[in-house]
């Protein structure tokens, strides 16, 4: 198969430029809000739709600032460190989900904060509407022509000519059915009925945790780090170590304490 290669820009206006990128976050951000609208509506949810106005603006700065920053970080330090301003630029390309995840978390606390919600409120509340945002983005990546797969010989291997003329596994569309589509449908049916508070940001987390650890061994490794471990761990699967071990602590004190909001 021959990627289609789609021009990244959809707009080219001369003095300024919509890309496929920043329209499918649009997507997700909106997508997103309603689908918290839909969980706000349902019976004692305690959730109105001004919370759930305000709740996607502290979730679209948590993960722009979250992303660009956990970009810069944990895949782009050297450029971080001489030119910042670049490597920050928010219209240049590159986002981490797990930067954008840990913006994301800050941002649920300080709303919580302000609204006297604990934590596990908001990101319990929210977390079943998370997936569909990230298999958008995962199309902006297949768009962009980014983060493709290693070398395969399956009958759906795509050559990604801007690469080389090797098939290679299509992995911006594995992650779009994977983070998207099955963790969302995952989610929605766990948190459809009430739970113990952190049990359903804990599914979150080890639901995406297992798919990032095991998708990584399809998809190329960043060309800036390579391995990081053992000749075969990515950056990507020592990141999400961490958020399967604290999904299934959330899951155990969840549970044990069993305190239903």
């Amino acid at each position: 198969m021959q990627f289609p290669n789609i021009n990244p820009v959809a707009l080219d206006l001369g003095f300024f430029q919509i890309h496929w990128y920043g329209i499918t976050y649009l997507v997700a951000f909106v997508v997103g809000w309603w689908l918290a609208t839909v969980r706000a509506a349902k019976p004692n949810s305690g959730w109105t739709k001004d919370d759930i106005g305000d709740l996607i603006f502290y979730v679209v700065l948590g993960v722009i600032v979250g992303g660009k920053l956990g970009s810069a970080l944990f895949y782009n330090t050297e450029v971080l460190f001489s030119d910042p301003l670049t490597a920050l630029n928010p219209m240049n390309a590159g986002m981490s989900f797990h930067g954008g995840f840990l913006g994301v978390l800050v941002a649920f606390y300080y709303y919580g904060r302000q609204t006297n919600r604990t934590f596990f409120q908001v990101a319990d509340f929210i977390a079943p509407c998370i997936p569909i945002g990230l298999g958008f983005g995962r199309i902006g990546n297949f768009i962009n022509g980014e983060l493709w797969g290693r070398v395969t010989d399956v009958p759906w291997g795509m050559i990604f000519p801007h690469v080389d003329n090797m098939p290679r596994h299509p992995n911006q569309i594995y992650q779009f059915i994977g983070e998207g589509i099955i963790l969302f449908g995952v989610l929605w049916w766990f948190s459809s009925t009430k739970r113990p508070r952190a049990a359903v940001s804990g599914m979150f987390c080890i639901g995406y945790g297992i798919y990032r650890f095991l998708i990584e061994f399809v998809r190329e490794p960043d060309r800036e780090l390579g391995f990081i471990a053992f000749d075969w761990l990515t950056m990507g699967q020592l990141l999400s170590l961490p958020m399967i071990l604290a999904g299934m602590l959330m899951m155990y004190v969840g549970y044990k304490r069993n305190i239903i909001d």
